[in-house]
């Protein structure tokens, strides 16, 4: 059996270090003395170290089970770069050759591999089972156990039929190691390796040293990460992004702002996603823009800042992608930009899965959007859902925290709460519980009958995202729980059984309202939004005076927010104005220099600085998607049936569309309108926008009536703008 100082003595020897961290040694010895072991340790805690040294020390081969090449790769490289032995670490996936696969197989039967990394995929092939049969094996190691679950961030297929796999093998302690797991995956985890007797070990959830904040995402969200950036200079970052496309897009924009990036997706061949994690990992850029496949065991001590675009598809995914930030220890800035439109959208592409998986993903998101708006110190709220309790309620190291809301009594509405769960016999979702509380009478309130209780109704007139607040705030003071097994349903705990009948203050903070600071940024236009209100007021009179020139309404010259831009980062060359958003070539040359002249007379009388930073590039429009509209549209095809070939609803493609007309395009769409909207409306429509002071659509579809769609309205402004305004 092997010691504490053996194994201390064998870390020093194998891995230079004088030290365990945290519960690393105990987790070893475990394994060691041929238990199964559950380990769940945060990112930067050291997981891979818990099963690296004990394969080293062990007789035989480690198999371990990795769900990513590129991870499988870094640590294979990692291992031998300790050895003397090349042969010492090897990885078996749909990667290599059969020459390479012969070598891994003759290396491990002749006994120098002690640690075989294996995909999932990989392990099921029959010929690698019937290998593995022939092996000595000392255990087996699954990373990224949360892969298993259904209810974890990453789940993958393959990884449920691990266990009936290594009983066909031969059966040997098994470690799971994960950096994220609700009670719920653990508990599943557990469950589906046969592991329900392991020893389980738990290293806190919380680091210290990291900043959480969430921001709303306007319309101004590049601007925001641009600036961002340069003022972390020579620091290095990762940006998330939910798509392949943005993180193109993102990685150009970045680019032509000087930043130093690279992109990182599933969508490009690995030896380039290699060389750019390489560029990265060798501080060649500053920042990798990517998809949540970048970063899983990816050792950079050192990243200052993750930013996520998108708001992610679950707290588990955020965890472990913000956890990639400060893990020596020092700064990390964690920043989300956030919109509940991205959640809505995310859930639409759930449509066409199994119901259970939709269930499954719209709780994820619901826990997700719950953490974005709630006011509570986000380290707190982070801490509850991975079933752990952080003391106090002021952590100073989060938004939340240092711009602290005003708490409210709610002892009434916490009492409401818990008496309507009462007569729901426990067995509701928070938004069942509140339509019931609100009086609301939905089909499943109505076929529970629901209706005829007592409590039907007892917060009418309250506000909906209050509620919610004090369903969420209940279950963090442990007046209320979620059932694991039941993922959302709401239950008493006894302190909440006890609070029913002696009751005491209760307070709570309201979330934060994003819905009302995006339609804020939205629709607040004009000087307020401008860097140089004076300068955007003159901006204003010239536009005046060109369009009354050209015989046309203001905003075909340039729209409001096209303004606001140039009054904020002084663009003084046709090269600079014609990427302001909604300028673009066409409209930069037509009426560009007037503009320019009078940007360039106001920065030199006023002796004003062009900071870098303030000017912010814009890639010009370029993108492959508008290139292939303006093709299509030129070959005069159906605006219906390009929006299916593009997967895009009917009002997508108008975006799409408006924005290339907006930035000075022109484009003929007169074959459909000619078929879809009769003439006599085509004419009353134009008129209007030849009269109307603003193109808003809104004041559009007020004025005209309800005899003219909305989709009516948009195709016509497109006309009218292409048309005299480009």
């Amino acid at each position: 059996m092997t010691t504490k100082q053996q194994l201390t003595e064998a870390l020093k020897q194998n891995f230079g270090f004088d030290n365990f961290k945290g519960t690393q040694e105990e987790i070893m010895l475990s394994l060691l003395e041929g238990n199964d072991v559950f380990v769940l340790m945060p990112t930067g805690g050291g997981k891979s170290l818990c099963y690296q040294l004990p394969a080293l020390i062990s007789e035989g081969t480690a198999v371990v089970i990795s769900p990513l090449i590129a991870l499988m790769k870094n640590q294979v490289d990692a291992m031998r770069s300790f050895s003397a032995d090349d042969g010492v670490a090897h990885f078996l996936n749909s990667s290599l050759n059969r020459a390479a696969i012969d070598q891994v197989k003759a290396d491990v039967t002749a006994g120098k591999t002690k640690l075989l990394y294996v995909a999932p995929e990989s392990l099921t092939k029959e010929e690698n089972i019937e290998f593995l049969k022939t092996v000595s094996i000392s255990f087996y190691a699954v990373d990224e156990a949360h892969c298993i679950s259904e209810w974890g961030h990453d789940f993958r297929p393959e990884y449920r039929r691990i266990r009936p796999i290594i009983n066909e093998i031969q059966e040997r302690p098994v470690i799971a190691l994960t950096a994220t797991a609700t009670p719920k995956v653990q508990h599943d985890i557990q469950k589906n390796l046969g592991m329900s007797d392991a020893k389980v070990f738990k290293s806190s959830f919380n680091r210290a040293n990291l900043f959480y904040e969430i921001r709303p995402k306007t319309a101004n969200v590049d601007r925001d990460i641009i600036r961002f950036i340069k003022g972390q200079e020579g620091k290095s970052g990762i940006i998330y992004c939910l798509s392949r496309k943005k993180v193109e897009e993102l990685t150009e924009l970045l680019k032509v702002n000087n930043i130093k990036v690279l992109p990182y997706h599933a969508g490009m061949d690995s030896a380039t996603r290699s060389a750019n994690q390489d560029a990265f990992l060798l501080e060649q850029v500053d920042v990798i823009v990517a998809t949540i496949a970048f970063g899983m065991g990816i050792d950079k001590p050192d990243v200052r800042y993750v930013i996520h675009y998108d708001m992610p598809k679950s707290l588990e995914g955020y965890y472990q992608e913000t956890g990639r930030a400060g893990r020596d220890g020092g700064e990390g800035q964690c920043i989300t930009f956030y919109s509940a439109k991205d959640l809505r959208k995310l859930e639409k592409f759930m449509q066409g899965k199994p119901v259970i998986e939709q269930e499954i993903g719209k709780q994820l998101l619901a826990e997700t959007a719950a953490y974005a708006e709630s006011s509570l110190c986000r380290r707190k709220s982070l801490l509850h859902y991975f079933g752990e309790e952080f003391e106090g309620d002021y952590c100073g190291n989060c938004d939340n925290c240092l711009n602290p809301k005003k708490q409210v009594d709610a002892k009434e509405d916490l009492l409401a709460v818990l008496e309507t769960v009462t007569a729901l016999k426990e067995k509701f979702k928070a938004d069942h519980i509140i339509d019931v509380m609100l009086g609301r009478e939905t089909n499943e309130v109505r076929s529970y009958r629901h209706n005829e209780l007592e409590v039907f109704g007892s917060a009418q007139g309250a506000d909906r995202k209050f509620l919610n607040a004090v369903i969420r705030q209940a279950t963090i003071a442990g007046y209320l729980d979620r059932d694991v097994e039941n993922f959302g349903l709401i239950r008493i705990t006894p302190e909440g059984k006890k609070y029913l009948s002696r009751p005491k203050a209760f307070k709570v903070v309201e979330d934060n309202d994003f819905t009302e600071q995006e339609e804020e940024v939205v629709l607040k236009s004009g000087a307020a939004c401008a860097v140089d209100p004076e300068l955007y007021s003159i901006l204003k009179d010239l536009r005046k005076k060109v369009a009354k020139k050209h015989n046309l309404p203001p905003y075909v010259i340039f729209q409001d927010p096209s303004l606001e831009a140039m009054a904020t980062t002084y663009p003084i060359t046709i090269d600079e104005l014609q990427n302001i958003t909604g300028v673009g070539a066409g409209k930069a040359k037509r009426y560009g220099d007037e503009f320019i002249a009078v940007i360039r007379r106001h920065v030199e009388d006023n002796e004003i600085e062009r900071p870098e930073d303030l000017r912010v590039r814009s890639v010009a429009n370029k993108s492959r998607i508008k290139i292939s509209i303006i093709q299509a549209i030129d070959r005069k095809i159906d605006l219906d049936e390009l929006a299916n070939s593009k997967c895009m609803e009917f009002g997508e493609l108008l975006d799409e569309i408006e924005a290339i007309v907006y930035s000075g395009t022109k484009i003929n769409i007169d074959y459909f309108i000619n078929e879809v909207i009769d003439e006599d409306h085509q004419e009353d429509i134009f008129e209007y926008f030849k009269e109307a002071d603003s193109d808003s659509l809104s004041e559009a579809i007020k004025e005209l009536g309800s005899e003219y769609s909305e989709e009516e309205i948009r195709m016509m402004r497109i006309k009218f703008l292409s048309e005299l305004g480009n």
